[in-house]
């Protein structure tokens, strides 16, 4: 019987997470360099809330995993760089009217900027960044990739009407978010 080779930890290993950016640094600099361009408007509220709410940090996940499994499926092209920024944005959309809902005094470890320029404004600049999150995903001309983040998108809004019309009615499960049955 041959045991199997020890296996020796290395304390200076990368961690899994830490390993995908790196692997992903370019594309995600790319991201980022259009995150910032398309949330230009010469509305200045648009901007200066926007940079609130990215300059408040978070993980970028989301556009990191669009990046990192585009390159794994071999795509060679940059749609996928817009395709991440409208994941981006979608999901800043849903924060910042959350926020409002929620009615939350601090997001990312900030004042949250409804709590700063007011509610219409924050759910107005939600609704723009979900403007420019659709017109990066026509830009790339993948009716696949239009469909599959407008369904993803009108799925968010229905579980957050859910939880407001019933929150304690709500259930979330691997399933999806559901209304329990009130009969």
């Amino acid at each position: 019987m041959v045991n199997a080779p020890a296996q020796i930890q290395d304390d200076n290993a990368l961690s899994p997470a830490q390993t995908l950016w790196d692997m992903a640094s370019d594309d995600m600099a790319s991201v980022d360099a259009l995150i910032l361009e398309r949330m230009q408007s010469p509305v200045g509220l648009i901007p200066n809330l926007g940079q609130h709410l990215v300059g408040a940090g978070g993980k970028r996940l989301r556009p990191l995993l669009t990046v990192a499994a585009s390159r794994m499926l071999g795509y060679d092209g940059t749609g996928h760089h817009k395709l991440a920024a409208a994941v981006e944005f979608i999901h800043s959309a849903t924060l910042l009217h959350d926020d409002v809902v929620d009615e939350s005094a601090l997001r990312r470890g900030k004042k949250p900027a409804n709590l700063i320029w007011g509610n219409s404004a924050s759910i107005l600049v939600g609704d723009f960044l979900f403007a420019r999150a659709f017109n990066l995903m026509v830009e790339t001309g993948s009716m696949e990739a239009l469909g599959i983040l407008s369904n993803a998108s009108s799925v968010i809004a229905e579980g957050e009407v859910q939880q407001l019309a019933a929150p304690a009615q709500c259930v979330y499960d691997r399933s999806g978010l559901h209304v329990r049955d009130q009969s």
